[in-house]
């Protein structure tokens, strides 16, 4: 008997969790599955309207009373580093740069440990082991890389350490910055900033317009990095606007801030897949949202 994926994509939500942003909240994602021949398509296409990636899954935040979780993006052509990012633009010049498949290796996995344990030991990372950090790395159905980071070796090493990792996903319109990890021990170096400084320079010898980064969160620590970039955009009620004062948008919880499951569904833009049609032609099916 021949199986087949449905001609659709199918969504779920998740169950309600403890927001990791904003103390006190619940999380829900919507979710459908990355498979198949179109994989890249609907990545593609599912990313310009806020999804994001994680191995085989796409999903976006769908909280019940709370839209905090913007997606946000740089325009490459129009980004203009601050004074502070050109100091650690200088300051990292010994860095090197190397890009690789997406393969997971123990010096990246021994890296990864460090940088949980001082940065994130109470995260929902934190237990991962070995077997869980390669299938972050490699289990992609579209095109991604690895950006690797080395250092100057110090007199009693050998070879030029890992200094920083990042996952990157590539799409149609842009880099997508899946997750990043580096040298906790090299804080003057400043490398998760220099990460996205330097892939805004990918981006831009590839003449691809967008950097994606994830999600900002106003009103979370964690996430406050973001707005430090020019040229920022999030997207909000539907579509990608300039971000302009962080301190405009507001994480207040009120029960009409996030439109019913099954009209969020209905509004996602699907890709034409039939022969080479961009069109978006077809609707999502129904959201499923049983245990």
């Amino acid at each position: 008997m021949r199986h087949t994926l449905p001609l659709a994509p199918q969504f779920y939500v998740t169950a309600p969790q403890p927001c990791p942003y904003l103390p006190g909240r619940m999380e829900r994602k919507l979710f459908t599955a990355l498979q198949g021949e179109h994989a890249q398509k609907l990545n593609d296409t599912l990313s310009k309207q806020g999804f994001r990636r994680s191995q085989n899954v796409l999903y976006r935040p769908s909280c019940a009373e709370c839209s905090a979780c913007l997606s946000a993006r740089i325009r490459v052509a129009d980004f203009v580093p601050s004074r502070s990012q050109r100091r650690i633009l200088k300051r990292a010049s010994t860095l090197r740069r190397n890009a690789t498949s997406p393969w997971a290796t123990e010096d990246q996995f021994t890296l990864f440990r460090r940088y949980l344990d001082r940065r994130h030991a109470d995260g929902g990372m934190a237990d991962m082991d070995i077997f869980e950090f390669a299938a972050m790395i490699e289990e992609t159905p579209i095109k991604s890389r690895v950006i690797e980071y080395t250092r100057p070796p110090a007199e009693d090493e050998r070879g030029r350490p890992l200094a920083a990792v990042c996952l990157t996903d590539v799409f149609d319109d842009g880099l997508s910055m899946v997750y990043s990890f580096y040298d906790p021990d090299l804080a003057d170096l400043s490398l998760g900033t220099h990460v996205i400084l330097d892939h805004i320079a990918i981006a831009r010898d590839a003449g691809l317009p967008y950097v994606y980064l994830g999600y900002w969160v106003p009103g979370s620590r964690k996430m406050g990095y973001k707005a430090g970039f020019s040229a920022l955009e999030i997207y909000k009620a539907g579509e990608w606007r300039p971000m302009g004062d962080p301190a405009s948008h507001r994480a207040e919880l009120h029960p009409l801030s996030v439109d019913p499951i099954a009209e969020q569904v209905a509004r996602i833009n699907l890709p034409d897949t039939r022969g080479d049609g961009q069109g978006t032609s077809r609707r999502p099916q129904e959201p499923w949202t049983g245990a």
